[in-house]
């Protein structure tokens, strides 16, 4: 069964979500990419004012393609997210609850995550057709001169995500394969 969690997503609801867990978000989130992270990270360090509120906020690793006449977004499916890591510890120490992509994160990610109670999603890579269907509405809100890969605010319903790292650092990559390899000894 999966649990419907929203977005803004709260650090006290982050931290009941388990590795594993799969679940529906609905509400507000945000569209970014390694050059747009670079971005932020930048006025962060100069001092200067995001373009979108991070405190519990959802980041979307996706660079969607246009959208069909009447549609919201294009196929809209994630990215690999480890190409943010070296910017997700500043955006998770100001606020960021949670990311959504595809991929293994790094050791500091995962701290930072313990660190502030944040997790990270699993999205189905190859489905972003069916992932475009999620999304009610798409607005670019800042750097639109990256094209597919400017900050867009998305609303959007029941899209389904795998917790795939928790807010306690349990990883869903590595319990998943103990457990593989746990089986295929008993059953030898």
């Amino acid at each position: 069964m999966s649990k419907r969690i929203t977005a803004p997503l709260s650090p006290e609801v982050a931290k009941e979500l388990r590795c594993g867990d799969s679940v529906l978000l609905s509400g507000t989130i945000y569209t970014a990419r390694d050059a747009a992270h670079k971005r932020l990270v930048e006025l962060v360090k100069e001092g200067k004012e995001l373009p979108f509120p991070m405190q519990n906020a959802v980041i979307y690793y996706v660079g969607p393609t246009p959208a069909k006449p009447g549609q919201p977004i294009g196929s809209a499916g994630p990215t690999t997210s480890y190409r943010m890591d070296a910017y997700a510890p500043t955006l998770i120490a100001m606020g960021l609850t949670g990311m959504i992509g595809k991929g293994k994160r790094g050791p500091e990610v995962v701290a930072a995550m313990k660190e502030h109670n944040a997790v990270y999603f699993g999205a189905i890579g190859g489905a972003g057709a069916l992932l475009a269907r999620c999304v009610v509405s798409s607005e670019i809100v800042a750097y639109e001169d990256l094209g597919a890969e400017a900050i867009r605010r998305l609303e959007v319903r029941d899209m389904p995500l795998t917790v795939v790292i928790d807010s306690l650092g349990n990883n869903l990559y590595q319990q998943g394969r103990q457990e593989y390899l746990a089986g295929r000894r008993e059953g030898a």
